[in-house]
């Protein structure tokens, strides 16, 4: 049996993409927003399409944040999709209102500053050299549906605690300027593309996650 993964199903994202994907790769996967079933995974899938303000009412909806939150405080891998991704931000600012994410990464995810909005297609994307989510696939296309990301990121570490804390790994796109498309800090890895809707690039990369889950 491959790895067991839970897709959190809290009314938002492309869930039955996203279990198909992860089942080809070889995992175990289970569609549902109980709170023990995807407290006790090897890996649990943030998915997210819509707006940041509907998809944080929908987590908060099935105390997905608290899920989300003592995973991580157990070193338990997660990994957020598109807006699952976003949400992982301090806050999100659409049409002048800002709404609280879930707090992991300091910044706030803003409209994109770009003629053509929203970004929509395959893109190119700069990973760090010793990304694990990119491994084998750092030169290929990732697809892209956002009009909103995160446009910086700050370390959220400590330069001086040598050996304590490792600094996050953070994956770059450019829609009008450059923008977050992925990150992997520790247990919590978030794409702002859509893996299950990226060919064989977004199978890789879920495989990828996937093995890490072992």
């Amino acid at each position: 049996m491959g790895a067991r993964v839970v897709v959190l199903d809290y009314g938002f994202g492309n869930v039955r993409s996203a279990v198909r994907s992860l089942e080809r790769v070889g995992a175990d996967v289970t569609l549902t927003a109980e709170r023990a079933v995807a407290q006790d995974a090897d890996g649990l899938v943030v998915p997210g399409v819509g707006a940041f303000a509907a998809c944080m009412a929908g987590l908060t909806a099935v105390r997905g944040h608290e899920v989300v939150g003592r995973r991580l405080a157990g070193n338990r891998p997660v990994l957020g999709i598109c807006v699952g991704m976003q949400v992982m931000f301090d806050a999100g600012v659409e049409h002048g209102e800002r709404t609280d994410g879930i707090g992991e990464w300091p910044g706030v995810v803003e409209r994109l500053h770009a003629p053509v909005v929203p970004h929509m297609g395959w893109s190119p994307v700069e990973a760090p050299e010793d990304s694990v989510l990119f491994k084998g696939i750092a030169d290929e296309r990732f697809y892209f549906v956002h009009s909103y990301a995160a446009q910086t990121f700050t370390k959220g570490y400590d330069e001086n605690a040598v050996g304590i804390f490792s600094p996050p790994k953070v994956t770059w796109a450019d829609h009008g300027g450059r923008f977050v498309a992925a990150v992997e800090d520790g247990p919590l890895a978030a794409t702002q593309f859509h893996p299950e809707k990226s060919g064989d690039a977004g199978s890789h990369l879920l495989e990828n996650w996937v093995r890490t889950l072992a």
